[in-house]
């Protein structure tokens, strides 16, 4: 019984090996990227190259095992989270109050230490921040939102609420 079991696993996992999510490379042109709107010194963008744009951008360095699954759906998940709290390729396109509010965001999980994620530096030892490094990213993020400030009525830096339910 037991090697069946182990027979029909190793099936299973070989047949899984031919099943992979859309990979996150594109060859097109960045238009929306946040550089097209803000300055990204230099520091910033290698910070955010090595630390933050394999799940933040549209432009993902895949390591080797990225072939192997499930961990290629692990990943992909990752990702997919990744750019759906901030897309720093897609990051013009939002509006301002959601740039704001995602640069408050960013600083927060810096400050905090939850960004990159563990599970990512385990492996990535370079991505681990140095104390500089983050003061260089959360100082980069206040600056955009002041200048922000100075540009754009308050009011349309306050994200919207959806209607709230009535109360009981």
């Amino acid at each position: 019984m037991k090697k069946k079991l182990l027979l029909l696993l190793l099936v299973v996992f070989v047949a899984i090996q031919f099943i992979h999510p859309e990979r996150n490379e594109s060859a097109k042109p960045q238009t929306a990227d946040i550089s097209t709107i803000y300055k990204v010194p230099v520091d910033v963008s290698n910070i955010l190259n090595k630390a933050c744009s394999d799940c933040h951008s549209n432009n993902t360095i895949y390591p080797w095992y990225a072939n192997v699954q499930p961990v290629a759906w692990w990943l992909n998940d990752h990702i997919q989270e990744g750019k759906g709290e901030i897309n720093f390729n897609e990051f013009a396109s939002y509006a301002p109050a959601k740039q704001y509010h995602k640069l408050e965001e960013f600083k927060k999980q810096i400050d905090e230490g939850e960004m990159p994620l563990s599970s990512y530096t385990l492996i990535h030892t370079n991505a681990k921040l140095t104390d500089s490094e983050k003061k260089t990213l959360t100082n980069w993020s206040e600056d955009i939102r002041n200048q922000m400030k100075a540009k754009y009525p308050a009011d349309s830096l306050v994200m919207k609420r959806g209607p709230r339910p009535p109360e009981e």
